[in-house]
């Protein structure tokens, strides 16, 4: 599964009302009944199941934790205090 963050395309600090506008905006785009693309189902499928767990407040959280732990938000910072880390244990 895509991240749901990704999937409506909102940032991971988003209110409950604006992932619900961003799931209600590409719910529109992609439902089966509105959009011929074959894609179309598959991808309205994997919005609903972004929006079902973001919008639960417990699942959420749970959510962001593993994310969390299994992400880094910014690699060039960690790789930078990573080595920046390292030379210092070399040059003490």
């Amino acid at each position: 599964m895509r991240d749901p963050y990704d999937t409506l395309g909102v940032s991971p600090t988003a209110t409950v009302d604006v992932i619900k506008t961003a799931y209600r905006k590409a719910a529109r785009l992609y439902h089966p009944d509105k959009n011929p693309s074959p894609d179309a189902a598959a991808r309205f499928r994997e919005i609903q199941a972004a929006y079902e767990l973001l919008s639960d407040e417990t699942r959420r959280r749970d959510y962001d934790v593993v994310r969390r732990r299994n992400l880094i938000d910014d690699p060039l910072v960690e790789a930078t205090s990573l080595w920046t880390t390292y030379l210092n244990t070399l040059t003490s």
